[in-house]
């Protein structure tokens, strides 16, 4: 394979991989605390409308991320209200947020913006830029290390790297302190930590902050890094991509980061084979390039769905006994 290639496909791998990493990253900590979310791509589009229409309206970044988290946090919030603080049912509450962020997003665009649901993009200055951008003309002379570290690893944003960087600490945090070992344990157990003294609904409120905040990271990487503004549906599936890679990954948070750093190949991969011709077969069509990320996500929730032993209490609504 070519090197110039190489290096832009790995670059694409993980532009294309973040948005899913944040979302599986926050279903992890909402599973693990036993609140099913199916959520994910609701919260994930409705914090990205946000940050587009506060980026376009404020030309702030940090405004329109704390917009994007907050609207997250807010939906998390919601979803806790109707199966945490009541005994809800937690797939039907995770659908409920999804038609709505699908159908408020464009309600409020069209009515604030007039454009077909859009946003006006967001300006230059707003746009979340990469914190190497002359590392790959700077390395460009360097046989195979320059397009791999050059293109692949020092052409991106703050963002890309915060993702990264939470996969481990995610780890840290479930694995290797209390408050992890307290959080699991809810997932697994509700009535022995509350034998123990210790809050059920405050942790799973806890995790759902969490998740919330999480969801706003990836909502805001998609307008304010990856596009210029938000459109209707952009979103595309990547929730349902991100609670794949969750189950893959068996909510873990090394094992989910594989499993979203395969969907971003396939995604990169996809957009580069679009008009290539390949021998005896000639072009290959784009319909079927664009299939194969959600081809994958029906393949592993039907191949792993039944071996993935999830947290015991997910799903099930926790009341306190009087």
């Amino acid at each position: 394979m070519d090197e110039a290639l190489l290096g832009t496909l790995l670059a694409s791998t993980l532009r294309l991989a973040t948005p899913l990493i944040f979302c599986a990253l926050a279903g992890l900590f909402s599973e693990r605390s036993g609140v099913v979310d199916i959520g994910l791509e609701g919260k994930m589009l409705f914090a990205a409308f946000a940050a587009g229409a506060t980026g376009a309206v404020s030309g702030s970044t940090t405004l329109a991320m704390l917009a994007a988290i907050g609207v997250a946090i807010a939906l998390s919030w919601m979803h806790g209200l109707a199966c945490v603080s009541h005994p809800g049912d937690q797939v039907v509450s995770g659908v409920a947020i999804n038609i709505i962020a699908s159908g408020l997003t464009v309600v409020l665009g069209v009515a604030w913006f007039a454009q077909g649901g859009q946003t006006p993009p967001v300006t230059t200055e707003v746009r979340i830029q990469p914190i190497f951008p002359q590392a790959s003309a700077a390395m460009a002379g360097v046989p195979w290390l320059g397009a791999l570290l050059g293109e692949g690893l020092m052409g991106h944003n703050v963002l890309v790297y915060l993702a990264l960087l939470l996969v481990p600490l995610s780890w840290w945090l479930l694995f290797r302190t209390r408050f992890g070992l307290r959080l699991r344990a809810v997932g697994e157990n509700p009535k022995m930590v509350d034998a123990a003294g210790v809050s059920v609904t405050g942790l799973r409120y806890t995790a759902l902050t969490l998740n919330g905040l999480l969801c706003g990271l990836a909502g805001s990487y998609l307008v304010l890094a990856q596009s210029a503004s938000f459109s209707p549906n952009m979103t595309a599936g990547r929730g349902f991509m991100a609670l794949a890679a969750l189950i893959f990954g068996r909510w873990h948070p090394v094992g989910a980061v594989w499993a979203c750093l395969l969907f971003g190949l396939l995604d990169a991969a996809a957009i580069r084979l679009q008009g290539v011709q390949l021998p005896m077969l000639g072009e290959v069509p784009v319909q079927a390039i664009q299939a194969l990320p959600y081809a994958l996500t029906v393949v592993l929730l039907a191949g792993f769905i039944g071996k993935a032993v999830a947290p015991q209490a997910l799903g099930r609504p926790y009341t306190k006994e009087r």
